[in-house]
């Protein structure tokens, strides 16, 4: 309390006892024991109010015990169930927390994890995957400033999440009760296998398979991978005590069409405890995404061939070269390019015109500019005969599709006529043309799209030297013949707007998270935040349906299908306000990752006990642990003094006194006939 609230308090005194003295004594005729009674009530009540006015901030010194804090963490994940760990387990948990000596020194918190952690006092051993990324998270968040030990009771066995190793701070001392048989026992599995999501028709992908060994003796293991009834790879493997892993390395033909269910199995002669993790299924959704293109041109270029290079290095696509005249049909052609068009074209624009093909106009000093007025309704164009040399300028704002600036700025420039264009239409620039690094206002490469028509202008010719120059400079032409293919690419899909749009995979593995979003526009194609999105998830085998509702996020509609056993689906997402529906298909594979382990990683455990000042103990030690935890002198009660201020205003009771004195010395006034 300051000096000045004590004299301001002290002056309250004598203005309080100095009123109480004037209205009470110092006229009366005698200070009977009645006068002095509510003199001292008069004085009590303009004390108090005077007080309040004040307003002293109060101050309360109170001792506060502080317990530190012992987390006891539980492996709630099913891998404790499939090695037989689920009594050690819970009998490990009950004897630490009901230990009295333990409560008596620690603040005991209980903790669940799987793929999160949490808060628990109840474990039933189903997660499907095991986060200890996750358990060093929430204890720093929720111990901060604070030593402390945690006692993990689990397997070790990660299967997501960051190496918890170096996850734990050095604060935070980790005492591993390890769960499970540690007696090594001889097990083949697949650690790992590597594979990419898609495979284009007739080609073949690879596949990566990392096996695995545990065990002394010599063996030798037939490894295989079977699309259905078929056996597409048989190999032999040997393992021995000084071999414990192979890496196979295949490819596979991609000879059907649609989503492929693949299993890969190591099998040998030997008994082993678990067989689970011998066998690994996935799948690979073979795409036929064949594209032809035609390119139209009636004369010879340097730049045909370099095109037709460019794009043919993606196995997908095939390039024919036809004269405008010899084209009869467009029906298998994805997209058409017009280099340098001229009044021979006119039959084949009306051709692609009626087909609705997508296509490319490349012009330069042999091209008809007045034709291409004629034929196309986005550029007009006033060119001279003079021959003008036009520099790229990347557009980094261009966002029909992505794109990396291989850069463009330092490309030899093109050759086109000199004169003017004028866009009609709605372009996106994806480079716009400089003449000696002099901005004209106009495009060197555009991209229109109309009615789900797409176009794309090139205004120059000579781009053979970009890929030359490109192939100089990095040693190869694979930036050029990425940007054609991803320009091709462009042409050759068809994906005009839709008002609902659903994103989801092919397949799932079980036990993993299986998402799936949505988005909504309006006729604007503007995101819609008030749409009503419902999804309707139905089991191909059972026909169980099951609904759900689709929740907003920030620029989406996501829901979440956890829980979806092995089997074939299909789901149909409706927005209920426009009756628009989407439909697909999705297969979960039968893989749970948590069956893949015949023993605790013993070691990883002892690396993290060694790495945060812990020790590693088995369910059989308790009693040491309990032990080294009561006596352990790193972990102390704390005493600590805490200091509440508060203003005298919040005490209400003040209050209700001065009301208290008030009413009372009114009744004994009223009662003795003073009012």
């Amino acid at each position: 309390m300051t000096t000045s609230t004590i004299l301001l308090i002290l002056v309250s005194l004598l203005v309080a006892g100095g009123l109480s003295y004037f209205q009470y004594l110092y006229k009366a005729k005698n200070n009977s024991k009645l006068n002095l009674f509510l003199a001292f009530l008069r004085f009590l009540s303009f004390f108090s109010i005077l007080l309040l006015l004040i307003n002293p901030m109060i101050t309360k010194n109170t001792l506060e015990i502080v317990k530190p804090t012992l987390a006891v963490v539980v492996d709630n994940s099913s891998s404790i169930t499939h090695l037989n760990g689920s009594k050690a387990s819970l009998d490990t948990y009950r004897s630490l927390v009901s230990n009295k000596d333990l409560q008596e020194k620690y603040t005991i918190q209980s903790l669940q994890f799987d793929a999160d952690c949490l808060f628990s006092e109840s474990f039933d051993f189903k997660g499907t995957q095991t986060n200890l990324d996750a358990v060093a998270k929430n204890l720093k968040n929720t111990n901060r400033n604070q030593n402390y030990p945690t006692v993990l009771i689990t397997d070790g066995n990660q299967t997501s999440g960051n190496d918890y190793v170096y996850s734990f701070g050095s604060e935070n001392s980790i005492f591993p009760v390890v769960i499970g048989d540690t007696t090594k026992v001889l097990d083949l599995k697949i650690n790992q296998l590597n594979v990419n999501k898609y495979a284009f028709f007739k080609n073949k992908f690879p596949v990566e398979v990392f096996l695995g060994y545990s065990g002394t003796k010599n063996v030798q293991a037939e490894f295989s991978i079977r699309n259905g009834n078929s056996i597409l790879v048989k190999q032999t493997v040997s393992f021995s005590s000084t071999k414990k892993t192979a890496v196979i390395n295949v490819l596979l033909p991609a000879d059907r069409v649609g989503t492929q269910v693949y299993k890969a199995t190591i099998t040998s002669v030997e008994k082993e405890k678990n067989i689970y993790n011998n066998t690994k299924n996935f799948a690979v959704e073979i795409i036929d995404q064949k594209t032809s293109i035609a390119i139209v041109s009636a004369i010879s270029h340097p730049d045909i061939g370099a095109l037709k290079r460019a794009i043919e290095s993606n196995q997908q696509r095939k390039v024919t070269i036809v004269k405008p005249n010899d084209i009869k049909t467009l029906e298998d052609i994805s997209v058409v390019m017009f280099y340098q068009p001229t009044s021979e074209f006119k039959s084949v624009f009306e051709k692609s015109k009626l087909s609705g093909i997508n296509s490319f106009i490349i012009t330069g000093m042999h091209t008809d500019f007045n034709f291409l007025n004629q034929q196309q309704d986005f550029f007009d164009f006033k060119m001279s005969n003079q021959q003008e040399d036009y520099l790229a300028g990347f557009n980094p704002q261009f966002n029909n599709f992505a794109i990396e600036n291989i850069g463009f700025e330092n490309l030899p420039p093109l050759e086109n006529p000199f004169g003017k264009i004028t866009t009609k239409g709605n372009i996106a620039v994806l480079l716009s043309s400089k003449i000696r690094n002099i901005d004209t206002n106009a495009p060197l490469l555009s991209f229109t799209e109309n009615q789900g028509k797409r176009m794309a202008f090139l205004f120059g010719e000579n781009s053979w030297k970009w890929r030359l120059t490109n192939t100089i400079d990095n040693q190869s032409a694979d930036r050029y013949d990425v940007f054609i293919d991803k320009t091709i690419q462009f042409l050759a899909s068809n994906n005009t707007k839709k008002s609902l749009v659903v994103q989801h995979e092919n397949f799932y593995n079980s036990g993993e998270g299986i998402e799936i979003s949505a988005q909504y526009f309006n006729k604007n194609y503007e995101f819609d935040e008030k749409a009503h999105l419902t999804i309707s998830v139905s089991n191909n085998k059972t026909k169980q349906t099951k609904n759900y509702d689709l929740l907003k996020t920030n620029n989406a509609y996501k829901v979440n299908l956890d829980g979806l056993g092995a089997g074939n689906y299909t789901f149909t997402v409706k927005e209920l306000n426009s009756n628009s529906n989407y439909s697909g298909k999705f297969e979960v594979l039968d893989f749970e990752i948590e069956k893949q382990f015949v023993n605790p990683d013993n070691e990883k455990l002892n690396q993290l006990a060694t790495q945060t000042g812990g020790k590693v103990y088995y369910p059989n030690q308790i009693s040491e642990l309990i032990h080294t935890l009561v006596n352990d002198e790193n972990y102390k009660t704390i005493q600590k003094n805490k200091i509440n201020r508060s203003p005298l205003i919040e005490w209400y009771w003040l209050l209700i006194m001065i009301a208290g004195f008030l009413s009372v010395e009114w009744f004994v006034r009223k009662y003795n006939g003073l009012l």
